[in-house]
């Protein structure tokens, strides 16, 4: 029945006029276009433009007149105000986009001329650069060579002969002249200077998802999911730490309003901050990172890092917490590469003022667990209890007091720490963590609430360690007379084999993926290590080719000390010696040409241009009939022509020893001819 129905359906397509198949190409080649800014549109651009471009198929296939130019002027008006309604401009990437989407779309309604559809041609290819705003990924850059090679098609195909030329006759050109101009593409993308993004990523909501955020709402999702994309990469020198020690650190937080959690909070007197002593000992830790966009000025380096990692273009600066910020937000992909101490000390090692700020608690919030606090100090076996003593309690109580890492702890209420400790046993690490320091601090010891990431996973076929935004951590530090801020993972006490080397939370999995996993429970992993290795190639050797890698290469091609004036000098003398070895090969092919024939066709442009009814490719006598049939016989300048004209023809069957020069006395004449004019 299937086949039955897509023989009908070729049949029809095959019958239809050459207008209407070529539009129906094109209109598909533009929707592929679009597809991908679907979930970044409007969802009224969306549908407007899949009505539009299902409208024109209709009209093209029902060969229906197009629409008066009138509705096409109120589409235009509504979709302008539409435009401004939702984005409260028509100025700026996300406007701008919109717009062009729908002008493409309401250009298809009045193809009428090449003109019309050279505009929409042209239009599809800025639309096709638009696609990378969002996204340079190996999937974004694959589809897009695909709706190139559609465009390129199309436009091949609006200049062929009348007829019906098959569109593979058109794709073959097109791919010829796609890899004609690959190798000027490879030399402008390794020698045309870098130059810093001309747009920035949207700031994509991350709630409900896994990931890394400048703050923390506790309680106010119910359930977690998992994202697994890539959020950075990392490749150790020598032998990597311990699963369970790959701490990355983030934000820390440790102003807190009853719900959310935040960076200590700005009017807070710098000189009243505990400074961050770092105290480092031991071999570090050599290693580089590619970090994926974020939009975050965030630099995640494993703890501690006292060194500023080595990248190019940024300016990385450490705050008193020790994370690491840059000067501008990570909008593309930054690798550096740093080195850390896994044994560090860092803190002040006595009790000072600016402590005070990490055990303050707002009123009215979560009465049971300050309550919880008052009993602890009341029990004996506490009464002279220290910091590490009142750490060593707490985890206790998570190991044994039947609490649950999850993924489903439901909404929590306003006191949230009250419910995770009496109630409802359960969270995810924010959830724990957060009731932990909320704990320690009712027991007036100093603690805070570090984000990033932790732990990660070894590809087997690249050797890089994945980092992915379902391995958002947020653990704890307590400060401890003598020691500083120590490190305390909560979690860990709750579900050791987060923070360990084989078991993790997954999200659920597809279809398909069951599916497989099912059949061969090692072919999802395989599968999905292999794509892991071939982005990341894409990632090192395409998206993260820096400006520094631009210097590299002339170093390593002799440039002694290169800069980007070296770079321009060097893509034009290529550009100079590309277009000499054109011009050579140019007039190399002419020399293969055949002479005879260059002179017929400069006769022929002759005549033609006097009126003479012949074709470029007619014999010389029939030229000479022609010239004599139109202009006569008495005029002597005809006739010298109508006998040259002889001459070259008789010339072309004339013994082989004697053609070059008889050929050579004909050239000559050419010029001296009275063409007629």
């Amino acid at each position: 029945m299937t086949a039955t129905l897509s023989n009908r359906l070729l049949n029809r397509l095959s019958r239809l006029p050459r207008d209407s198949r070529d539009t129906l190409f094109l209109l598909a080649v533009m929707a592929w276009v679009v597809l991908p800014q679907v979930g970044k549109l409007p969802l009224w651009c969306s549908g407007l433009t899949a009505g539009v471009l299902l409208w024109r198929g209709w009209l093209a296939v029902t060969a229906r007149p197009l629409p008066p130019r009138r509705w096409l002027l109120a589409l235009l008006v509504l979709t302008m105000a539409a435009t401004l309604f939702t984005h409260k401009t028509l100025l700026g990437r996300d406007a701008g986009v919109t717009l062009i989407v729908v002008l493409l779309a309401l250009k298809t309604l009045e193809l009428r001329a090449r003109r019309d559809a050279f505009v929409v041609f042209f239009l599809s290819f800025f639309m096709l650069l638009t696609n990378f705003f969002h996204s340079q990924s190996l999937l974004t850059a694959a589809a897009m060579l695909i709706a190139l090679l559609g465009l390129l098609t199309a436009l091949v195909n609006a200049h062929l002969p009348v007829g019906r030329p098959p569109l593979l006759q058109a794709a073959k050109i097109a791919g010829s002249m796609a890899l004609l101009g690959a190798p000027i593409m490879v030399v402008l993308f390794m020698l045309f200077p870098r130059l810093a993004p001309l747009w920035g990523l949207p700031d994509d909501a991350m709630s409900g998802r896994s990931g890394l955020s400048a703050s923390m709402q506790v309680g106010s999702i119910a359930r977690l999911a998992l994202d697994d994309s890539v959020a950075m990469r990392i490749r150790f020198e020598n032998a990597a730490p311990p699963q369970s020690a790959l701490y990355f650190r983030g934000p820390v937080l440790s102003t807190f309003d009853g719900r959310n959690w935040q960076p200590l909070r700005s009017g807070f007197p710098a000189r009243l901050q505990p400074p961050a002593n770092l105290q480092v000992q031991g071999p570090p830790v050599s290693y580089q990172v590619t970090l994926e966009p974020n939009n975050r000025p965030w630099l995640l380096t494993l703890d501690a890092t006292p060194a500023p990692p080595a990248l190019g273009g940024f300016s990385a600066s450490m705050t008193s917490e020790l994370q690491w910020l840059l000067d501008r937000p990570v909008t593309d992909l930054v690798r550096y590469t740093a080195q850390s101490y896994p044994d560090f000390r860092h803190g002040p090692a006595r009790a000072q003022v600016g402590l005070q700020d990490y055990v303050s608690l707002p009123p009215g919030f979560n009465p049971r667990t300050l309550a919880l606090a008052s009993e602890l100090r009341r029990d004996p076996r506490y009464a002279r209890a220290d910091g590490a003593q009142w750490v060593a309690a707490a985890l206790e109580r998570l190991r044994t007091g039947g609490y649950r890492y999850t993924l489903e702890p439901g909404v929590y209420g306003q006191h949230s720490a009250d419910e995770f400790w009496f109630d409802r046993k359960q969270g995810f690490c924010e959830h724990i963590a957060s009731s932990f320091v909320i704990l320690l601090r009712a027991l007036d010891v100093p603690a805070r609430i570090v984000t990033g990431y932790q732990g990660g996973e070894q590809n087997a076929l690249d050797g890089f360690w994945i980092v992915r935004q379902s391995d958002a951590h947020a653990w704890a530090e307590v400060w401890l007379t003598g020691r500083g801020w120590v490190r305390v993972d909560p979690t860990a006490a709750v579900a050791p084999a987060r923070t360990g080397t084989l078991q993790r939370l997954q999200a659920p999995r597809g279809f398909i993926a069951s599916a497989l996993s099912q059949v061969s429970p090692g072919m999802v992993l395989d599968l999905r290590a292999l794509w892991d290795a071939v982005n990341n190639g894409w990632n090192q050797r395409v998206l993260n080719y820096t400006q520094g890698q631009q210097l590299q290469l002339l170093r390593n091609i002799g440039f002694a000390s290169p800069s980007w004036e070296d770079l321009i000098y060097l893509l034009a003398g290529l550009l100079v010696l590309t277009s000499l070895a054109g011009t050579a090969w140019a007039l190399w092919e002419r020399s293969r040409q055949d002479p005879w024939l260059r002179l017929l066709q400069t006769a022929s442009a002759h005549l033609q241009k006097a009126g003479i009814d012949v074709t470029r490719n007619s014999p010389p006598r029939r030229m000479a009939e022609q010239l004599t049939r139109q202009l006569g016989a008495d005029d002597p300048g005809t006739q010298a022509v109508r006998d040259w004209l002889l001459r070259l023809e008789a010339q072309r069957y004339a013994p082989p020893g004697t053609r070059r020069a008889h050929l050579g006395t004909l050239q000559r004449e050419l010029k001296q001819l009275p063409w007629p004019t």
